[in-house]
């Protein structure tokens, strides 16, 4: 069971690097997102069952709706409000 999820967790935290990598403003954090991101992507991609591949190509033929998710200036879209 732990042999499973470990590849997802290297999954979810290579892309919370790149998230964090987008939204600091320090240079040293930002090359070490890049880092934790590229070792944690190598290290998953070596280990992970041809399910988590297929998952990984799934979100990868979404990435152009993934960057407008996760773009640091992203607007939020109220409903309109019809007066009487």
């Amino acid at each position: 069971m732990m042999l499973a999820l470990l590849p997802l967790l290297l999954l979810i935290a290579a892309l919370g690097s790149v998230i964090f990598y987008q939204r600091a403003s320090n240079e040293l954090s930002r090359v070490l997102a890049v880092g934790m991101g590229a070792v944690c992507l190598i290290w998953g991609f070596a280990i992970a069952h041809w399910s988590i591949h297929l998952l990984c190509l799934i979100l990868l033929l979404q990435y152009k709706k993934l960057l407008v998710l996760f773009s640091p200036n992203s607007v939020r879209v109220e409903p309109l409000k019809i007066q009487k």
